[in-house]
């Protein structure tokens, strides 16, 4: 049946469709010719779509193997900074009979390493004045204390705090002036 129909569709009917036919086969032609180049033009473009995602795919997971990276490996500066003071810590505790002179003079050294190594690390000390204004970001009031001075400053520092770079690790335990 289906032979049937295709001789009948290809078997001119008359005359003028074989001009219609023989006029159509160069636009036939034409348009077989944009369909290769879109075709091949659509394969450019997937295979460079592919290699797109395949790029964005390793830049994620070298991202990614960056960061592990940093995480495991982000205090390995400080601790090359730190070992010369456990070293003077422990050639200290081998002395056999220190002085008072020689152990003092042994601890101002191994805090003088230990300062070296928190300056490189960018480790800084909070230490406010007395009469600095409380400031709750970098300080903790333990107390308020009756004071000659303005109210919520600070009249006596407890213990220091610290900062790495900009992000405070300790604050500074303070007591505060009270209120009159």
């Amino acid at each position: 049946m289906q032979d049937q129909e295709n001789q009948e569709v290809s078997q001119p009917i008359d005359g003028a469709d074989e001009t219609i036919q023989t006029s159509a086969m160069p636009a036939l032609n034409e348009l077989e010719q944009q369909l290769s180049a879109t075709e091949a033009k659509l394969a450019e473009m997937h295979d460079a779509f592919m290699r797109a995602k395949a790029e964005g795919e390793n830049i994620r997971r070298r991202a990614q193997e960056d960061v592990s990276k940093a995480h495991k490996f982000a205090v390995e500066s400080f601790a090359e900074a730190m070992l010369p003071v456990r070293d003077s810590l422990e050639m200290a505790l081998k002395v056999e009979s220190p002085s008072i002179e020689s152990l003092k003079e042994g601890v101002e050294l191994t805090l003088k390493q230990m300062t070296a190594a928190f300056e490189k690390n960018r480790l800084v000390e909070v230490l406010p004045v007395q009469g600095d204004k409380l400031d709750p970001m970098k300080h903790q009031a333990v107390a308020v204390v009756p004071a000659e001075q303005e109210a919520n400053t600070v009249v006596n520092v407890l213990q220091k705090g610290y900062m790495i770079a900009d992000r405070l690790l300790r604050p500074a335990i303070v007591t505060a002036a009270q209120a009159k």
